[in-house]
C-alpha cells in the first residue's frame, strides 16, 4: 500500500495527538517514520485519493496540529510514496536540505494576498488620470455617442490602462507588505487577480503584517485584498521534500 505524506519534522517534534485522524474514510491512523534526526509524519493512503473536501480538510487538520506543536515542512494535498522505505529513504538523501528549511521556517507562517480591481473605482481611477481617454470620452459624447469605431477606440484606450494599472498596483501591494515578511514567493498568474503573493511570516509578527494590509486597503480604496493564513509555509519549501518518492496530482491544500 502506498503511503500518505502529510509533512516533515524533527524527531524531536513533540509527539501527536492519539486521537489524530488522517485520509480516508474512516480517517486512516496517522503514524511517524524517522530517519536520524528527521521525521514524516504519515498514514496509509486510501485507495482512489480526489481532492474532496472531507480529505482536504484532514489534510490540513493533520498539519495543523503538527505545526501548533513545532516546525513542519507541509506537503502539498495527495503526496504518496510507493511505500515507507521510499519515505525514510527520501529523508535521508536530503537531510541536510530538510533540516536547513526546518532551522528557515522555525517560528515562521505563511499568509497569501490576492487582489483585484474594484471594477467601478479603477474605471473611475483611469479616466482621472489619462488624458487621452478622457479626450476620446468627451469627443464622443460631442458626436452623441460617437462611430462604432470611436467606440471601440475607446474600449482600447481603457482596457490598456486598467492592464497597465493592474500591474502597477500588483506591484505596490507586494511592495507595501513585504518589509514586514521574511520572504515573498508569487504565486502563479490567473484570471481575475493583479496580485497573488505568499509572505513568509514571522508568526510573533504576524500583527504587524496584518496591519500593514490593512494600511493598504485604506490607501488603495479602488482595491479589494483578500488574505488567507496563517498557513503552513507550503510556498517556502522548494523543491517538494516528497516529491522525489512520487507525487500524486491533487489540489493544493493551502492556497485557494
Amino acid at each position: 500500500m502506498s503511503t500518505y505524506v502529510y509533512g516533515i519534522t524533527a524527531t524531536s517534534h513533540p509527539a501527536l495527538p492519539e486521537e489524530l485522524g488522517g485520509v480516508g474514510d474512516p480517517p486512516l491512523p496517522i503514524r511517524v517514520l524517522t530517519a536520524g534526526e528527521l521525521a514524516a509524519v504519515v498514514s496509509d493512503a486510501p485507495e482512489g485519493l480526489r481532492p474532496k473536501r472531507r480529505d482536504l480538510l484532514a489534510h490540513q487538520n493533520v498539519l495543523g496540529a503538527v505545526g501548533a506543536a513545532g516546525c513542519v515542512l507541509p506537503m502539498r494535498f495527495g503526496s504518496l510514496a510507493p511505500d515507507d522505505d521510499a519515505v525514510t529513504g527520501v529523508l535521508s538523501e536530503r537531510a541536510e536540505h530538510y533540516k536547513e528549511r526546518l532551522r528557515a521556517l522555525d517560528g515562521k507562517v505563511e499568509y497569501n494576498v490576492k487582489g483585484s480591481h474594484v471594477e467601478e473605482a479603477v474605471l473611475h481611477r483611469v479616466m482621472s488620470e489619462n488624458a487621452d481617454i478622457r479626450a476620446q470620452a468627451e469627443a464622443n459624447r460631442q458626436a452623441g455617442g460617437g462611430s462604432y469605431e470611436d467606440k471601440i477606440r475607446l474600449g482600447e484606450l481603457v482596457a490598456a490602462a486598467v492592464k497597465a494599472r493592474e500591474a502597477e498596483d500588483g506591484a505596490l501591494v507586494v511592495q507595501a507588505v513585504e518589509p514586514q515578511a521574511a520572504a515573498v514567493s508569487a504565486g502563479p498568474e490567473s484570471t481575475g487577480w493583479l496580485v497573488n503573493a505568499s509572505f513568509l511570516v514571522d508568526r510573533d509578527e504576524a500583527a504587524g503584517f496584518l496591519e500593514a494590509v490593512e494600511q493598504v486597503r485604506k490607501d488603495m480604496p479602488h482595491l479589494e485584498l483578500r488574505v488567507n493564513g496563517p498557513l503552513p509555509p507550503y510556498s517556502f519549501v522548494e523543491p517538494g521534500p516528497a516529491e522525489p518518492a512520487g507525487s500524486a496530482a491533487g489540489a493544493d491544500a493551502g492556497a485557494e
